[in-house]
């Protein structure tokens, strides 16, 4: 990589980092172990560069606010929950003490005003610790750096959310983009598990939309050693109602 590219990768992987930043200081003590997955971190600048509608933008900034509510209501020492919506479609991640739990939190989500469905990802294990949490904000950091290199992906299609070395990939995509957008993830040091909750969409639905690429070579299609192994991708059948696909990448 020549210094200009490399200079380009620091610049935004700072920008990454800084709009990440907040996950990290939510595990310091005293804070409440709940959080919202970047309902402060939307400017105006993202909404004319988002695809999903001004609406769904402002929807999903109030269904993080008051899922994250509802979850603190419910909440114990033994829950640590992420509450992330993309285009109406909300995201669960952390960890909880039990099954009950776990159900309790898709339930209240479920309830939450506008949500069209839940993805839940949460597990039933012990809290990570802060140096795991701030390991994730960088790996966050990275993979956001990456996609705004690559040349062929449009960077805001997607939200990332980083949970114990695994990273989850949210948003509205192309099946290539979202399968170029997973190969790039998965070579980013550190990943260990690749989810994309993706809505497919077809290339004559974004037609007249704009791209958005970056400046730096888009990486080579053959995985690297350090590389999450990826089985070949299934067609994502809609699920009944309609809504995003989870789909595990090990």
């Amino acid at each position: 990589m020549t210094k200009t590219k490399t200079a380009s990768f620091q610049r935004r992987l700072a920008i990454a980092l800084a709009a990440g930043g907040l996950l990290a200081a939510a595990s310091l003590p005293g804070c409440v172990p709940l959080v919202v997955g970047g309902a402060a971190a939307v400017g105006v600048g993202m909404v004319a560069t988002d695809r999903r509608s001004s609406g769904a933008q402002l929807d999903d900034q109030g269904i993080e606010l008051r899922g994250a509510a509802r979850i603190r209501e419910i909440a114990n020492d033994n829950m640590n929950v992420t509450v992330t919506s993309y285009n109406r479609q909300v995201l669960l991640t952390g960890t909880v003490g039990s099954e009950p739990d776990k159900r309790r939190a898709e339930e209240v989500l479920q309830r939450t005003d506008n949500v069209r469905s839940v993805v839940n990802e949460l597990r039933v294990a012990p809290t990570i610790g802060f140096q795991q949490r701030s390991t994730d904000t960088l790996i966050v950091g990275k993979v956001k750096a990456s996609l705004l290199d690559a040349k062929d992906i449009f960077a805001n299609s997607f939200k990332v959310v980083a949970e114990n070395g695994t990273i989850f990939l949210m948003g509205l995509a192309t099946r290539r983009e979202t399968d170029r957008a997973t190969e790039v993830t998965r070579g980013i040091s550190g990943v260990q598990r690749v989810v994309r909750v993706v809505e497919i969409v077809s290339e004559a639905e974004l037609a007249g939309q704009p791209r958005q690429g970056g400046t730096g070579p888009a990486p080579s299609s053959s995985p690297g050693s350090g590389s999450v192994p990826l089985p070949p991708m299934e067609p994502l059948p809609p699920p009944p109602g309609g809504g995003a696909t989870a789909t595990p990448v090990r």
